[in-house]
């Protein structure tokens, strides 16, 4: 058994898809009409249009107050390359890097619905 792929919803899918594309996601072209998107990477992350959600699950989609999933980077430089596009964009670094004292260099940033991702690489 393996976790096959992570799922945020958005309010706004074009925005969702601008901020994952800074943390190095890559998507298809999106359609005018496209309600869930994937990208594939090393695991599939997957962005439904949160109005599609709310009709499928009978209530609105709500975001965490803690990370729903990590991205591994190469080298800290990484960690801190991704949290800069992320502020640099106009979105939310939660934590900005630093040297955790569990040995890694770790972030985590905010989509713009709310939903966490932690960025790190091994120190």
């Amino acid at each position: 058994m393996q976790i096959a792929a992570v799922a945020v919803s958005a309010t706004d899918l074009s925005r969702a898809v601008s901020f994952y594309e800074l943390l190095g996601f890559r998507f298809p072209p999106l359609e005018a009409d496209t309600k869930h998107i994937e990208a594939d990477w090393d695991v599939r992350l997957m962005i439904d249009e949160a109005a599609f959600l709310a009709e499928l699950h009978g209530e609105p989609p709500r975001a965490g107050n803690t990370a729903g999933f990590a991205v591994l980077f190469d080298a800290p430089a990484d960690v801190d390359a991704a949290a800069s596009r992320v502020a640099d964009a106009g979105h939310t670094v939660v934590t900005a890097p630093y040297d955790a004292p569990w040995g890694q260099r770790y972030a985590t940033v905010a989509d713009p619905d709310g939903y966490r991702t932690d960025l790190f690489c091994v120190l």
